[in-house]
Order: structure tokens, then C-alpha cells, then sequence
């Protein structure tokens, strides 16, 4: 069993030593990530005077999921295919607007790599089933083709390339692979019990709702219920309420722990109760044509997503764009911002702020001191991906047949997922395995700490130790492992964090809704910070509604 000791200490050993065992030299890579230089220049200051002035109606910042489905809807009407710089208003869209992403390319959390062989994700790597109440979300899929009819329908039609094929997941306990996520070889009757009753509570959360009339637990979660009875939840961590529930059995908490680390970066422990049944409760979707916990995914990940939602963007997509200095003004925002080595002033009659929270006060001097320190109340997870290219498929312990996704029960990572699943009709060469690993077992300073200190080769000497337990021949197969570091994935739902005010646990609302309720007559926020977690869902939710406002202010006059 490798633990958080063992694995730093395979990780330190390989930093000291400068290579790996000499049985097999570490394959080659790159060190990669956010681009942590960048955002630390906007830290230190220093930036040129603007030599240009653009104008626009409408200025989004930042490129990932939110900003892209901002743009999404802004152009939702606009006419296909006319990019051109004249200003254009139709009823219902926004024609006239500019997005600035500071990495590279757009995407967030959501954008891949390709080889020659397939494209993998860095990042977000599957979409469950869509609920009724994620209209947004249905809409973007029926327009891209993977619903298919009415997208309003209880149980919809979803193209068969992108139901992931079976098996769909297992995990690696006790030297063999069990089919599904939670462990049951060598569970007694009473844990197989609790696992039952577990199970049936997560079901009837599902269909419960509130005075209301609202689902207790919905997603979006601004579409959850009101009910003061089950926010008082976030008070209390995941982990109590379980055992406070009677679920103490061990594979159940390791259910949840995991479930935890995967979604929010965090242990059940760390996490708020009502964040962690929302994970369990929130999704029933359904489909006419797969099972309800079938999830959506693509060899790249959730990039097609996010490719789908820039289409309409097209153009008006500048990326290398670091915003260093916000300003609003009467009739207008003012917006600086670092392109390549010089300065562009942007300015525009709205400003959309789809970039994560705790950067705001930094670009905007004049931010109301309530928003200001509801911007940094809050923490975000780091996190690792690492995509090791294989020139086959790795031997196999014994139990459950490969799946797409591969889960360890006892291990720092939360294991991999596998680029070829859906492609298993084609005849191929090799695989990619997507791994990836939340740092929740240091302080999120410490985490971001060892992803900008750590090699490469430290890191891959880690992975591969981890992996090889399952597959003893991996570094034998692996031709390049490709390390990806984001310091600041996902904002953490601590206890306290969604509907209170965590730092004197205050009532009635706490540093997220006051995020979430702000409003400006000229800058409006859109992000998942403004739900407190980081879903496909809540982010294009954001990223949306920051859209709707625009175009009711442009409406209006």
C-alpha cells in the first residue's frame, strides 16, 4: 500500500537521485501547467502604458468554461459566420464582444492534448447525464448533435460515440480489480447493509424537494432548495454526517472520500456536508438509451465541450491576454490588459468577469470592500494530471476487465482514465492513460508549493511507482509521461463556505452569495466560485446567467 508518507518519499528520493531506478530510465516529458509566471507577474506589477485602444460592447475575462458559454449565449442569435468588427445588435444578442484568456487557448479546466495516436484530457474528462433543471446544458448538447430531439424530454435520445462504452469503471483494492466504485469482495453483511441503506438515502435525496417545491439538492445548486433546515448542512463536515447517519462502514467513507478528492480536491473530512450529498444527490438525469449513472465523455475529455461552446466565439477570442488594471467609469469599463509585451486598453460598455475570484482585487482597485473580501475568503485545491503514452496496453492484475475508469483504493492518486475506451471498435498501436492526483493531504499552500518545486522527474518516478502495482510492465510500455500542474483548480467547499459566512458562521448569507448575488451597472461576475465548486454544470450556469443580464441591460435601453 502506497500512502501519502511512501509517495512523498519515493517523490523526494527521486528529486535527490536526479533519475530513476536503473532498471528503466524515466521516460521522456514536459513539465507543464497554468501559466503560473504570468499570473505571478500580475502579483509583482510592472506593466508597460497602453499603447492601443479597442473598443467593444462587451469584454469578457477569461476563457474557461463560464466565459466560453457567456460568449455562447451572448451570440446565441447573432448571425453565423459575421465576424466582422462592425457593432451588431439583434434582440436577444449580443454581436459586439471580445473574450480574453490569459493562458494560450481557451478551455479552463476542460482542454486536451493530441498525439499522433488520440487526443486526452488535462483536465475535466466527463459529463454525467444532464437533469431537467441543467436546461443550458441540453441546449448546448441538442445543438451539437449529441441529443437528439425534444431537450426537454424526461428521458432524452444521446448519440451512442458518446455514452461511455462499458465497462465503465472499477477499482484496484487488495491486489485485484472490482467492477464499479464501491469495494465489495470480502465485505461482511452488515457493511453490505449499510452500502444498501447508503444507496437507498442517496436515491430518495434525489427525488426529495423542500417547502419550496424545489429539490433539496439540484444542479445548478442555485435551483436548490431554500430550505434553512438542510443548508444548516454546510455547517458540519461530510464526515460527520455520515457517521452522525449511521453510514460508518469503511468502504463507504472511502466512497465518499474519494468522491470528495475527485470533484472538490479535498477529503470528506475537509469538505461541507451539504457540498458532499450534493455530490451524491444532485445528478438524475436519465436517457432513453443508457442507464441512469452513464456519463458523456470523448478521448479529449470535456475539451469538445468547450470547442462547442467557442464556436460561436470564433475570432473574438484574444488569447495571451493577462488583464492587469480594471476601471469603471459612467458610461463605460475600462479594461488593461498584457498582450504578448505590450498593453492594449480595452473599452467597453460591460465588462463579464469569468475568471476565478481571488484575482479581482488584484486588477480592480476601486472593488467594494464587502465584495472584496467575499473574492478572498476562499481557497482553491491544487491539483496534477500527468498522460503517460504507452506503446501497448499494460499487463493486467487479475479480476474485473479494463475499464475507462481505473480507480486505486489505497493510493495518493485517484488512479486513470483511459483515451481509447471509445475508440475500442478500432485497431490501435498503444493508449494513453490520463492519471490524475488532488494534493488534499497538505495544505493548499503547501500543494502549490511542491507542484512549482517538485521536477518532472520527481513526479514521474511517483506516478509510475503508483501505477505499476496494477501494471508491472508500465514503465517497460510508458514512451513519454507528460506532467500538467493547476495551483488553483477548483475553489474548496470547506464547511461554512456555500451558505455561511465560515469565518464567524453568520447567517443568512455567507462570502459565496454575496459573490453570487453582486451587481453592477457595468461589471457582472461569472464563474464557479459564484456556486463554490467546480462543475461543467455550475460554471456554464455562471457563465450564462452573467450573458442574460447583459443582454436584459441592453434590451432595456
Amino acid at each position: 500500500m502506497t500512502d501519502r508518507r511512501d509517495f512523498l518519499r519515493i517523490v523526494g528520493a527521486a528529486a535527490l537521485a536526479g533519475c530513476a531506478p536503473a532498471k528503466h530510465p524515466l521516460p521522456p516529458g514536459e513539465l507543464l501547467g497554468m501559466n503560473h509566471a504570468l499570473g505571478h507577474r500580475l502579483r509583482d506589477g510592472g506593466f508597460p502604458s497602453p499603447s492601443e485602444t479597442r473598443k467593444t460592447g462587451v469584454l469578457i475575462v477569461g476563457g474557461g468554461i463560464s466565459g466560453l458559454s457567456a460568449a455562447w449565449k451572448l451570440a446565441s442569435v447573432a448571425p453565423q459566420g459575421d465576424l466582422s468588427p462592425r457593432p451588431r445588435r439583434l434582440r436577444g444578442a449580443v454581436d459586439d464582444f471580445l473574450l480574453l484568456e490569459m493562458e494560450s487557448e481557451a478551455g479552463g479546466n476542460s482542454r486536451a492534448g493530441q498525439s499522433s495516436l488520440v487526443a486526452y484530457p488535462w483536465g475535466a474528462h466527463y459529463l454525467p447525464l444532464p437533469t431537467r433543471e441543467s436546461v443550458h446544458v441540453r441546449a448546448l448538447l441538442a445543438e451539437l448533435g449529441v441529443l437528439h430531439g425534444d431537450p426537454g424530454a424526461a428521458r432524452p435520445i444521446y448519440d451512442e460515440r458518446y455514452l461511455c462504452g462499458t465497462p465503465q469503471e472499477r477499482v484496484y483494492r487488495n491486489g485485484l480489480w472490482e467492477e464499479g466504485l464501491l469495494p465489495h469482495r470480502g465485505v461482511d453483511a452488515a457493511e453490505r447493509e449499510q452500502q444498501r441503506l447508503f444507496q437507498l438515502r442517496m436515491d430518495e435525496l434525489k427525488q426529495a424537494k423542500g417547502s419550496d417545491g424545489r429539490r433539496i439538492f439540484a444542479i445548478p445548486m442555485a435551483l436548490s432548495s431554500g430550505d434553512r433546515a438542510w443548508r444548516e448542512l454546510d455547517r458540519i463536515s461530510f464526515a460527520q454526517w455520515l457517521n452522525d447517519n449511521g453510514f460508518t462502514a469503511p468502504t463507504l467513507h472511502w466512497l465518499a472520500n474519494y468522491a470528495c478528492r475527485d470533484d472538490y480536491g479535498m477529503a470528506h473530512d475537509q469538505v461541507s456536508a451539504w457540498a458532499g450529498l450534493h455530490y451524491f444527490a444532485c445528478r438524475n438525469g436519465e436517457a432513453a438509451n443508457a442507464a441512469s449513472d452513464t456519463v458523456l465523455t470523448a478521448p479529449e475529455g470535456n475539451a469538445w465541450l468547450a470547442c462547442g461552446l467557442a464556436r460561436k466565439a470564433g475570432q473574438r477570442i484574444i488569447t495571451g491576454a493577462m488583464v492587469w488594471r480594471i476601471e469603471e467609469g459612467r458610461g463605460s469599463v475600462s479594461v488593461d490588459a498584457l498582450v504578448g509585451e505590450k498593453t492594449v486598453r480595452f473599452e467597453a460598455r460591460q465588462l463579464i468577469w469569468a475568471a476565478p475570484a481571488f484575482v479581482l482585487p488584484r486588477v480592480w482597485p476601486a472593488m467594494p470592500g464587502e465584495l472584496k473580501a467575499a473574492a478572498l475568503a476562499g481557497d482553491y485545491a491544487p491539483w496534477l494530471t500527468a498522460n503517460l503514452h504507452l506503446s501497448d496496453l499494460p499487463e493486467e492484475r487479475h479480476g474485473a476487465p479494463a475499464a475507462w475508469d481505473n480507480v486505486f483504493h489505497d493510493s495518493p492518486g485517484l488512479g486513470y482514465v483511459t483515451a481509447t475506451h471509445q475508440l475500442i471498435r478500432r485497431r490501435l498501436s498503444g493508449t494513453v492513460f490520463t492519471y490524475y492526483r488532488a494534493l488534499h493531504d497538505v495544505t493548499p499552500a503547501e500543494g502549490r508549493r511542491l507542484l512549482l518545486d517538485m521536477p518532472r522527474e520527481a513526479w514521474a518516478e511517483g506516478i509510475l511507482s503508483e501505477l505499476e502495482r496494477a501494471h508491472p510492465d508500465i514503465r517497460k510500455l510508458t514512451t513519454r509521461l507528460d506532467i500538467f500542474r493547476n495551483g488553483h483548480a477548483m475553489r474548496r467547499p470547506v464547511p461554512g463556505s456555500i451558505f455561511h459566512d465560515h469565518r464567524n458562521n453568520g447567517w443568512p448569507q455567507g462570502q459565496r452569495e454575496k459573490l453570487a448575488n453582486f451587481e453592477s451597472p457595468r461589471i457582472t461576475l461569472a464563474h464557479a466560485d459564484l456556486s463554490g465548486f467546480s462543475l461543467f454544470e455550475e460554471a456554464q450556469y455562471r457563465g450564462v446567467l452573467a450573458a442574460e443580464r447583459v443582454i436584459r441591460r441592453y434590451d432595456a435601453r
